[in-house]
Formats: C-alpha cells, structure tokens, sequence
C-alpha cells in the first residue's frame, strides 16, 4: 500500500507528463532530436544553387548582393502570382525563360524593385531554345573596338541584364532544388491567407556592401575586393632556343581564349565561345606535334591562350603590355618579329546540314593577310572530301568581331590578323555569355575539322615556300579522340576534371569546371610558378609543354625545376613528373590600371600612350564570408499565441501540482 508521500509523487510526475505530452502532440514533434545539429537540419533544408554575386569597376557596381549587412528572409512566391500579393516583399520564383524580361522590368521600375527581396531562377524547363538567351551586350566589350561602329549588333540576342546593379540576391538553382521551390511556393499560393509559410533566407552579403565601397577604387583601397584576373599561357613550337647565334625567324602567333562570362559565377562553361576555339587550338598543337623536322620551318610557330577576354581583354592587354616592357615571363619572344595572327574564335557550331563551314574576319586588306587566308583555303582543298570550306566574312562587316586580335589592333593598326569563327555577320551562338552555352551547345566534329584545317594552314604557312611538301602536309591528322576527350573534360562536370588525360598532368582543385576567370590573389611577379593558377591554366601550361616538347622527353623525375635551364617541369603535381625542353610560360592577367605595391592593389592614372588603359573598366571582384541558401517554415502569429498560451498552462499546470505535492507532503510529515 502507498504512503501518501508515494502518491503525491506519482500524481506530480503524472500530471507533468501529460501537459508536456499534450504540449509535443500539439507541436507535431515526432523525431527524435538528440542534438542542435539534429534541430537545425529538421527545421531548415539547404538548397543548392549557383550565385550571381558583386562585381565593381570604376563607374560604380553590377551584379547581386544583399542591400545590407544581413540575411534576407521572404516568401516564397512564384513570378504569375506576385502582382496579386499584399506583402511588402517577397522571393521570387522565375522560370529563366522570363528572367530576361523580369530583370529589365526590374531595371525600369524603381517600385516594383523595393518589393524584390531574392529571385530564384529555375533552371529546366527552357522550352523554346530557339529563342536564345545572352544576358551580355549586343555589341559585346564595344569600347574596345578598334573602329568607330560600335553600334553594330554581333550579339543580337544580347539583353545587357549580366551588366546591370541588383540590390538583391539572385540564384539560379540546380534541378532537385527547383522541384523543391516549386512545391513550396505552391503551398504559399495555396494557404495564401493562412500558415505556416515557407520562406527563403538568402546569405549574399558582400564585403563590399559593408565597407560602403562602391567602386573598384574605393574597395581596393579599403582592401574589400580583389581584381579580375588569372594566367595566361604562351609555348612555341618547336621550342626557341634563346642562345641560338642564327638571326630569329618571323612568328606566326596563333591564340585562343579560356575565360567565358555568366550572370551566374560559376556556372561558366563557354563551350561554343570561347572553349571550342581553345580545344581546336589544342588538338592542332598535337597534331603538328607528330610533324618531324619542325626546325626547318621558316617561320616560328608560337601559341598564346588569354584569360581575362571577357572582362576588359585582360589576358591579351596584360600579354602585350609584358612583351612591350620585356617581362621574363615572355623571355625568348620578341614582339617586332610577330608577322602574322591568327585567332580561333567559336568554332563549335560551324557544321550545318552534313557541311562544315567557317569565316575568316580581318581588321583590312594586307599581302600578309590575304597569305593566311589563302593558307586557310589551300588547307580546306588539302582536306578532299571532307566538306571543310572556309570563307572570308562579308565585307559590310565593320571590322572583326569581339575578340583577342582588337586588342592587337588597338595597340597596332597595321597587324595583320585573321580571326577564325563559326559566324559571318552576326553570332550564331544564341547563348553567348550564358550558362547554357554547354556541350549540348556544340558539335565536336566542327572543332576536329577547324583544328585540321588551322593545323595544315599553319604548316603552309610556316613552310614559306613555293614548292610545299605535300606528303607531309596529307600526314597533318587531327586525333578526334582527343578532341571529344577534351569536350568532357573541359565543359562537362561528369567526368570533368576526373578525366585521364587531365589527371595525368595536375591534381585538379575542382571535378566542375567553370571558366570564370576568378581573382588574381597571388605577387605579379611569381608567374612561373603561380600558387593560384586556377586548374584550366595548369592543364593549358602543361599540355602545351608536353605537346611542344616532341620527342625530347627524358624520364628525369621533378618537382618544380630542372636542372636545364632550356627544361620545365611537366606533370610536377602527378607521381609522373618528368622534364622536358620546351618553352612555355605563364603570363600574369590583370589590369594594366593596376600595380601592386606594398601589399596591395593600386590604380595607376590613365596613360595616353595606352589607348585600352583609358577605357578599361578596372574590374574587381567584392570578397563575401559565406554565401548560402537555404527555406523553411514559419508559424502565424496566432500559431504562436497559441505556444504562447501551451506555455502558461504548463508553467500554471506545473505550479499547481507543486503546491499539491508540498501539501501532501506536509501532510505526511505531521502523520508520522
């Protein structure tokens, strides 16, 4: 039997567990939580997607960011519903097919832009691609431009949205997170006037932003961003040989560009423009690589791929200004023996209807240039059967398209110049400057056919001579293999960087590639061994010093240097190392408005001698702590009261059965 101090216990622990038993049904709390992480991830859920975050130049911003110093939390609603909201703000929801006209009206609407407080974008469900979509100009980078029409329209589906200001964070999400959004936003459609909601909180907050730093001049000062900026490559085949007591031969510079642009950091592949120009600039190298008796060319072959060209020409500026200055990163070459250039543009989408055709654009009429254009059709006839036909683009043309070669025209009007593209008057790639500009974007037989027939044009080229050696000329092949390999590798993310060839030159950082050109971090100076090259500059540098070495490979294992000077180290970061002799560099890519001295970033005054100094942009890029997206469900306010109240009646509940257990237990004290 009880005493009446065991009953008042039992009464008391029974009466507690079920008020907070009544308390957990209520809350619908029916997992297990056994820590704040467990809490966390039950009440809020990541979500996957790509920023476009903050860029500044000297003018001021463009891009995405918070408008203050913290989080933003909103509703989520989808794009056909919002005109109908009461709320003060909310997180939009837009299919890409209307970002285009959703940014712009954002643009023109000052009211309407308080009310934005995030967009997500979702990225599938692009129904009608024939409709394109190229957030950049319609005259891409016109201030370069090396003629006065700066209002012609290479880039007609251009809508300029990429170089607009948003004070307000944008993500483009991946497939599963836009199906999730979906589904939430039609839940907040459905219980419009009723809870719970599910709300968005964006973290986009840049440096730039909370250091009030406006332009590239103030945040570099204040040391809250960074400049644009990476490496480009050079290498030259056969390797110069900078001892040599013979006269130096004329060179004919070939070059592409590795960088791309996107409204969205990170998801930038460029696969028509410009990485299928970068990939035939490869796959020539290697097939020129298998000719024997290099040495008895006339001309010197010398490659250059920029970094940099979608932001100011930064690369191709930066290499010229170092050429000028004599820099030991382009030791060896001697800018006043460069003859002839020839550019590989987009060449990804030159196939049409079972023909290959291509373009060749130029700055004016030379003997030098009507050479590589001959070059380049007696190279289409050496192909027979093969449908590669080259033309010259139409003459109503202002000049040649956004490429490397204005910057060579800027800094030298007589350059002779040719660029190579899949496009006459205007481009053909609907999705310029755009994340949709991937592999299903191109076709790499168009890249193995400009790789041959650049290959071959370069070999008649260089051989100078009346009397060509046709035998060897037919022997000139293209590995298409090796193209295709290099389409998955540099514009896929499966394999991605993973793949083998990659692999057997450097331990890439990243698997996705993304051809943003990124932030130059590291000293100017050390350019021969960069600490930040980013993984598509270290696969270029060691792919172009392997191909451009022959036959001359030793087994002589290395880390860094070898003991040869004439010698570079390839693969240095795989278990295969090995020096060979060539001659390949890294150039730094950045501004040439920019110095660095005493730890940081300066902007040099405009020098009337430098023509592009004068328009570059100088731009930079904001530094951010975090960047995060994640939703989650809040309660009404009268969901709340009623916790509220859940509480009290615990807190009385409790009390309560305090004053009856003590009652008790007094009395049971005086009983005994």
């Amino acid at each position: 039997m009880l005493v009446p101090l065991d009953r008042a216990l039992i009464l008391f622990i029974i009466s507690v567990l079920l008020v907070v038993g009544s308390f957990c049904l209520v809350a619908g709390e029916t997992n297990t939580l056994e820590s704040v992480p467990d809490l966390e991830k039950a009440m809020y859920i990541n979500v996957e997607g790509y920023p476009c975050v903050r860029l500044l130049n000297l003018s001021g911003e463009i891009g995405c960011s918070n408008p203050g110093q913290k989080k933003i939390v909103a509703p989520v609603f989808r794009l056909g519903k919002i005109d109908k909201l009461l709320f003060h703000s909310f997180a939009v929801l837009v299919p890409l097919e209307e970002l285009e006209s959703f940014l712009l009206r954002v643009s023109s609407d000052p009211k309407f832009a308080q009310r934005i407080a995030g967009v997500l974008v979702e990225a599938t469900g692009f129904k009608n691609r024939s409709l394109g979509f190229s957030p950049d100009e319609k005259f891409p980078q016109a201030d370069f431009a090396p003629y006065p029409n700066v209002s012609f329209q290479w880039n007609p589906r251009g809508s300029g949205i990429m170089w607009n200001h948003y004070d307000f964070p944008v993500f483009l999400l991946s497939d599963e997170s836009a199906k999730l959004l979906q589904e939430m936003a039609t839940k907040n459609e459905n219980n419009f006037k009723a809870y719970p909601s599910t709300v968005a909180e964006f973290d986009l907050v840049m440096q730039t932003t909370k250091a009030e730093t406006r332009d590239s001049a103030s945040c570099l000062k204040k040391q809250s961003c960074l400049p644009l900026g990476g490496y480009s490559v050079w290498s030259s085949l056969p390797p110069i040989k900078t001892t040599s007591v013979e006269p130096p031969k004329s060179i004919i510079l070939v070059m592409a560009a590795m960088d791309s642009g996107s409204f969205f950091r990170d998801v930038s592949f460029g696969a028509d423009s410009p990485l299928s120009g970068l990939i035939a600039l490869l796959a020539a190298v290697d097939a020129l690589s298998h000719v024997s008796n290099l040495n008895e060319l006339k001309k010197q072959l010398v490659f250059a791929v920029f970094t940099g060209e979608a932001w100011g020409y930064l690369g191709s500026r930066r290499f010229l200004l170092e050429l000028e200055l004599g820099a030991d990163s382009l030791k060896g070459l001697n800018g006043s023996m460069i003859e002839q250039v020839l550019e590989i543009g987009s060449v990804g989408k030159g196939l049409s209807e079972g023909k290959t055709t291509f373009f060749a654009h130029s700055g004016h009429d030379t003997s030098s240039t009507n050479e590589m254009l001959d070059a380049l059709k007696k190279a289409s006839l050496s192909l027979g059967s093969d449908n590669v036909n080259i033309k010259k683009a139409d003459v109503s043309n202002p000049g040649v398209p956004p490429s490397s070669l204005m910057s060579f025209l800027r800094k030298n009007s007589s350059v002779s110049g040719v660029v190579l593209e899949d496009f006459d008057t205007f481009f053909i790639n609907k999705f310029y400057h755009s994340h949709l500009d991937d592999p299903s974007n191109i076709n790499s037989s168009s890249i193995a056919a400009a790789a041959i027939m650049v290959a071959r044009a370069l070999y008649i080229l260089a051989s100078d001579s009346p009397h060509l050696n046709l035998i060897t000329l037919n022997s000139i092949k293209v590995n298409v293999s090796l193209v295709e390999e290099l389409v998955e590798c540099l514009l896929t993310c499966e394999p991605g960087f993973s793949c083998d060839i990659v692999k057997q030159f450097i331990s890439p950082s990243n698997v996705c590639p993304s051809h943003y050109v990124g932030v130059f971090v590291d000293l100017p100076s050390e350019t021969q061994h960069p600490q930040y090259a980013d993984d598509t500059s270290r696969f270029v540098w060691n792919f172009l010093a392997d191909r451009s070495s022959g036959s001359q490979k030793t087994a002589i294992p290395c880390k860094v240097d070898c003991h040869n000077p004439a010698d570079v180290c390839v693969a240095a970061e795989t278990e295969s190392s090995r020096c060979v002799t060539s001659t390949t560099r890294y150039v730094p890519s950045y501004s040439t408005r920019l110095k660095f001295e005493g730890n940081s970033w300066h902007i040099l005054p405009p020098n009337t001698s430098d023509p592009l100094g004068l328009v570059d942009p100088v731009w930079t890029e904001s530094y951010w702590n975090t960047i995060g997206l994640r939703v989650y469900t809040v309660q009404s306010s009268a969901y709340d009261n009623l916790i509220l109240l859940i509480g009290i009646v615990i807190t009385v509940a409790t009390y309560i059965t305090t004053l009856v257990a003590r009652t008790f237990l007094l009395k049971a004290l005086k009983h005994d």
